[in-house]
């Protein structure tokens, strides 16, 4: 097993990490409308969403709320992309660029449902092999492939690529490496060091990239929903430490696309969706004080409605309990509930910013499932955790949702 690990942290030591897919890790309708107001979810002493919204103190990507859109792009809107596709002398490309496109594309449609239509990725392909400068094993991918390497492997692409491509048109740019160049191994995302000479063509500063490697023929389209959320500033929810523990997928399973890529319900967390814009705070019930209240949840498959319960138990940490339904993004899902998860902003990508509380810790998993993936709780059970003062009980559960209770004591 091979796994991503990161890199030196971006402003304390002049480098940025180049944010790795999990590579050769465990095999494993349309959008809804501007999300509506919240249903009967309101209860006295509820605090304002804001009291909820956890700071980030990584100084990179991590749970927190306030991203720097300085570094990272904003997760809205339609947001162009230029791909490109590359080969090497010692690794010609033999297959149709449009073999390769085909592989990753879908990714659009993905990213655009599970934001509920408020990000459109137009990919524009230039549909030509560009011959980069160096052998495909000059490139460092073997040896995990640090911010300047990654750059320089982007510069060479850009520029392989620049006499027929205006770089000006796009926000970002894809590349896509032959499957002929195994040495090309994983799918590191760029994101530009501000300060720094960066990658220029056309006028035109590249400050996000995806460079696809050998792992798009496992992963597939949701790779793109996975490495295209690290340029909005989400972190790995895999571990990166699996010395101790073998389990990448030890903190969330098949949850969310940001952990497992081919999980079961790969629909981002719906805390990851208010930190992205996607959720608005109406949506959000916060409990940050002494109380208790009942909230009626909308799965958050779905765009409207209340998306999630927030109780706030320290600087950077809360517990979430949302919704999840086996529909849309989540349709292959192998249990539906109540999902509970605590959060820390203070946790690094890829050491465990989020933590799926598992209803059933006892039970296997079934055929085809992973542990973690029959997670959340039913209608009739709880979730306790007595040293934060938090309870969650679970009233009842519907097609659309459930209908829970939220403690702090």
């Amino acid at each position: 097993m091979r796994r991503s690990r990161p890199l030196a942290p971006a402003r304390s030591t002049k480098l940025l990490r180049a944010l790795l897919a999990p590579v050769l890790l465990l095999l494993l309708g349309a959008p809804s409308a501007d999300a509506a107001p919240a249903g009967p979810a309101a209860h006295a002493n509820t605090a304002d969403p804001s009291a909820c919204a956890l700071p980030g103190t990584t100084g990179w990507t991590d749970e927190g709320h306030r991203t720097d859109y300085s570094v990272f792009r904003r997760p809205a809107g339609t947001i162009k992309v230029g791909m490109i596709f590359v080969d090497f002398p010692d690794a010609p490309a033999t297959e149709s660029p449009a073999d390769d496109a085909a592989r990753l594309t879908p990714g659009a449609d993905w990213i655009r449902n599970a934001s509920y239509g408020k990000v459109r990725l137009a990919i524009t392909q230039h549909r030509r092999w560009v011959r980069m400068p160096h052998a495909s094993t000059d490139y460092h991918f073997a040896r995990g492939l640090s911010h300047e390497e990654h750059e320089a492997y982007l510069r060479d692409a850009v520029t392989a690529a620049d006499p027929a491509v205006d770089f000006s048109r796009y926000d970002m740019v894809y590349v896509v490496a032959t499957r002929n160049a195994p040495a090309i191994s994983f799918t590191p995302t760029y994101v530009y060091e501000p300060g720094t000479a960066g990658v220029v063509a056309d006028g035109n500063r590249i400050k996000w990239s995806v460079t696809f490697g050998q792992d798009m023929w496992h992963w597939g389209p949701k790779l793109v929903g996975h490495e295209t959320a690290h340029t909005f500033g989400l972190p790995d929810l895999y571990a990166f430490d699996t010395a101790a523990d073998p389990d990448a997928h030890r903190f969330v399973g098949g949850w969310d696309v940001m952990g497992l890529i081919a999980g079961k319900a790969p629909q981002y967390f719906g805390w990851e969706s208010w930190k992205l814009g996607w959720t608005a705070d109406r949506q959000v019930h916060c409990r940050a004080s002494a109380g208790s209240g009942t909230v009626r949840l909308t799965a958050v498959e779905y765009g409207s409605g209340t998306k999630m319960a927030v109780v706030r138990t320290g600087p950077t940490t809360a517990y979430v309990v949302e919704s999840r339904r086996a529909v849309r993004a989540d349709a292959a899902a192998c249990a539906t509930g109540a999902l509970v998860y605590k959060v820390d902003t203070s946790a690094q990508t890829g050491y465990g910013p989020v933590h799926v509380m598992d209803a059933r810790p006892g039970d296997a998993p079934a055929s085809g499932c992973r542990p973690l993936d029959d997670a959340p709780y039913r209608a009739g059970e709880s979730f306790t955790d007595s040293a934060a003062g938090v309870r969650i009980d679970v009233l009842s559960a519907d097609a659309r949702g459930d209908t829970v209770r939220i403690t702090k004591s």
